[in-house]
């Protein structure tokens, strides 16, 4: 993995006024109308408290963010999801807003210094960084080989904290391409402990990963009835 040297363009705060007013935007008003059941299935799921955390979630939809803000968002943690996205997310109007609200871009091929050390940061300051291991939307749930970015963040931070657990999660929706009035389910699946698992492989590692949100990912789906 080839990392360049030169600076991106990251907005290091997250805007409070714009801020409070998408959570209300999104979470009051947009996902109670568009979705007629909103469904979290924590199991045994506790939020770690002496951890930093990484949320590394299926990705079906661009409801996704919406619904693990919903999830894992200031209303229920007190901490901001802060999204690692893709370059071209982050272009127009979108993307300005985007940066206001906590997410940063960074190029899967050849990563920056300036973002990795920026992700690192927030993941030693326990901040709750989400990344989407699968890379890119996955619309039809086709099993890809996971991205080696997370494994490969993850163990820079061990330099800077030690303790940091990486939570798969599971979304689901009872339509492939989300309709109006529709369901949706996450379910938190079992964590891993990455200074339990330092001995594992980059392959070994994501292997795990991949299982543990698949089967988070079954129960959500068997809940939205498919």
């Amino acid at each position: 993995m080839k990392l360049k040297k030169k600076s991106i363009d990251i907005w290091y705060g997250i805007n409070p006024v714009l801020g409070y007013i998408a959570m209300f935007v999104t979470q009051d008003i947009v996902m109670n109308v568009f979705f007629n059941q909103k469904k979290i299935i924590k199991n045994s799921f506790s939020i770690p408290t002496n951890s930093s955390i990484i949320l590394a979630p299926t990705h079906r939809s661009r409801w996704d963010g919406l619904v693990l803000t919903m999830a894992m968002g200031r209303r229920v943690t007190k901490k901001d999801c802060r999204f690692m996205v893709t370059k071209s997310e982050m272009k127009g109007v979108q993307g300005w807003f985007l940066k206001r609200l906590g997410c940063f871009s960074i190029n899967q091929l050849s990563p920056s210094l300036s973002a990795l050390r920026y992700a690192v940061n927030l993941i030693a300051k326990r901040k709750q960084l989400v990344v989407f291991p699968e890379g890119k939307i996955n619309k039809h749930g086709k099993k890809l080989a996971l991205k080696e970015g997370l494994y490969r963040l993850a163990r820079l931070a061990t330099k800077k904290t030690n303790s940091i657990t990486i939570i798969p999660i599971g979304i689901a929706y009872s339509n492939v391409s989300p309709k109006f009035r529709d369901k949706f389910c996450l379910c938190f699946g079992e964590p891993l402990f990455l200074n339990d698992n330092l001995n594992l492989s980059i392959k070994e590692f994501n292997e795990i990963l991949h299982k543990r949100m698949m089967k988070a990912e079954k129960v959500a789906l068997g809940n939205v009835g498919r």
